[in-house]
This record gives structure tokens, sequence and C-alpha cells, in this order.
């Protein structure tokens, strides 16, 4: 997904989004099952409330960093607060590269969005910048500058946005993957997801050797969230109905990856959709294929949905330049808030 630093030009990445994690504290998925041999145990897992629920929350990602009219659209459960990367030279960790970690208008920002009983979850990563995983010399290095993100937002779920070169990068994502688990041995409260790209057809090699990393790891993946959007020019049909697509690819995928029963591995999953006009120009994401989501979800039972974003979830203004359409606004027809209504069902 894009960043706030600066729009990303043509397509953010041709592969499947995955998972923002769940607050899940269980460390086995399977329903009494062992994993298979060679697995790990530390298995995508449902929520408490996707347990004892068959609703299927609603998270979308804000900016970390300033407030839009349309964040309280919906009544998020949580919100992904998006990004935290690298300052570009060492391992501090900032909002968007720019805030620091404790930066107090972000802390009253967070405080804000709390207010409703929503909590948060800490983005790492995202489409632009330099992410920590790049610019840390060691495992525990980079534990603590993801601590420090979580304990300034006062979160205790993480989300690691890989995509793009960092998604190719074997050194990092195995830097990741080890200092993630060493964060979990510290903090058994933390939940983590890992947000992929994806493609109709599924999470690609690149996304699929992540997760084998974290399972190597011994990393406790409570969701996968997948990427809904830029699969490129040649995917010119229904968006809603690629997106079904994929999740019914990842899902096979996750079943095989973690040792999951069917059941587990869609309460393991979750979507993001980048709402309106996309980055690739022949897809558009509309209100009915938002509402045909959130449908499959729920009658899947799906973690949550999420969308690209809040400040973009409204109509372009009479004038707006045709970059508005990527960072400010939908680029289709709608009333402010109104992807945000059909995403919560």
């Amino acid at each position: 997904m894009r960043s706030f630093l600066k729009p990303a030009a043509g397509v953010v990445c041709l592969v499947a989004l995955a998972c923002t994690g769940c607050s899940s504290g269980g460390d086995d998925a399977s329903d009494g099952a062992s994993a298979p041999p060679g697995r790990s145990a530390a298995a995508p897992s449902p929520s408490p409330s996707a347990s004892e629920s068959s609703a299927t929350s609603y998270a979308p990602y804000v900016s970390a960093t300033t407030a839009s009219a349309t964040d309280s659209a919906g009544s998020p459960t949580t919100y992904n607060l998006a990004f935290v990367i690298s300052d570009g030279n060492d391992c501090t960790p900032k909002w968007n590269g720019t805030y620091a970690i404790g930066d107090t208008a972000v802390k009253s920002r967070i405080s804000a969005l709390k207010k409703s009983g929503a909590s948060v979850r800490v983005s790492f990563g995202g489409a632009s910048g330099k992410e920590l995983a790049s610019t840390c010399d060691s495992a525990s290095e980079l534990a603590a500058a993801y601590g420090a993100a979580l304990d300034a937002a006062g979160s205790t779920q993480a989300d690691f946005d890989v995509e793009g070169d960092q998604l190719t990068d074997s050194d990092s994502v195995a830097l990741r993957s080890e200092a993630i688990a060493l964060l979990q041995k510290e903090r058994s409260d933390l939940t983590v997801s890992f947000t992929l790209p994806v493609m109709p057809s599924g999470l690609d090699d690149d996304g699929l050797a992540l997760l084998e990393s974290a399972n190597d790891h011994s990393v406790k993946v409570s969701t996968v969230n997948i990427m809904t959007m830029n699969y490129g020019s040649s995917y010119a049909d229904d968006m809603g109905d690629y997106a079904i697509t994929s999740a019914e690819a990842a899902h096979e995928q996750l079943k095989e990856v973690f040792g999951l029963s069917d059941a587990n591995a869609w309460q393991g999953l979750a979507l993001t959709s980048m709402i309106g006009v996309n980055d690739v120009d022949n897809e558009t994401f509309g209100l009915s294929d938002a509402a045909q989501v959130r449908e499959f979800a729920e009658k899947k039972e799906v973690a949550w949905v999420s969308m690209w974003s809040t400040f973009r979830d409204q109509q372009c203004g009479d004038g707006d330049n045709t970059d508005d359409a990527a960072t400010d606004c939908s680029g289709v027809k709608q009333r402010a808030g109104a992807f945000a209504k059909a995403f919560a069902g």
C-alpha cells in the first residue's frame, strides 16, 4: 500500500496482500490438531472475538499523523496506524520516516482514535521509505525498534506490511522473523499480522517464503492480511470477484503453510482493498465491490476487512488534479464514509 511519503507511481505490487493481525492470544490455531511434521505450531489463530461471534470486524488503515473526518465512519473495531519505518539512516523508528515515535501530536491523535473503545495496531513498512529490517544491524536492535513504536502507541498489535523490494530481500525477511520472535518472547500478549500483496492466483513465492521464515523462527502469526488490489493491466474485470478469488487461493495456501483446518484458515485471513481508483488504470473498486467483499468475509468468518484508506473515503472535488484520487479521495462518486459503512456491514 501507499505510504505517506510520496505517491507510488504505477503498480504498488503485482502480488497478494497478506494479513494484518487480530488480537489473538492463542498459540495454536488448529482445532485440536497438531501441526504436521516440519511445520511450526505458530499458525494464524482467531481472535477471541472471532471465536465467539461470526461477525467480521472492520479495521481500516488510517494516517497515524493526520486526522480525517471519515476515520470513525463504520465504527472501526481496530485502526491500523500507517506507517512506522526507518528515519532513512539508521534503526530509529519514525512515523512515515519523519515524525518521532513519541511525537506529542501523534500521541494525541492515537488517544482520540481510542476514545470510541477501538484498539490500534501499529503497521510497520508500506510501499515507500526504508523498512526497519533493512536498516537495523541485528535482530535485538530491530526488536527494540519495533517495541519502542508499540509502546509509544500503547499497542499490543503489530502489522508488518511487506512488499516490493523488501519482500524479495531474503536477509531482511530472516532478520525481521528473528526480531519478531524475540519480541514475542518478551511480550506474551503481542499479536502479529503480515500484510502481503496477492494475485487472484494467491500469494506469490516471495510471500510464501516470508511465511515459511516466520514458521522457521517460531513466530506466532495471528493473521495474514492480503492486499486485494493492483493486479496488473490484464485484470480488467470485476474487482469484487478478484478479491474473492484471491482470498480463496490464499486460504488454501494458509492451510498448507500452517497446517490449519478449513475454518481456522479463514479465521486467520484478513482482506484489504484499495477503494475507488487503484494504481492500475483499469482497476476501480466500487461500493458494490465493498459490499460483496463484506458479505463474503462474513460468510467465511474472515478475521477482519480493511481498506486503504479512511482519508480516501470521500468523493474528489471539482477541479482536483489527477493525483488526488491516489492520495486524498476515492476517484468515484460517493458520500463521505460510504466505503467504511459498506465494509462494516
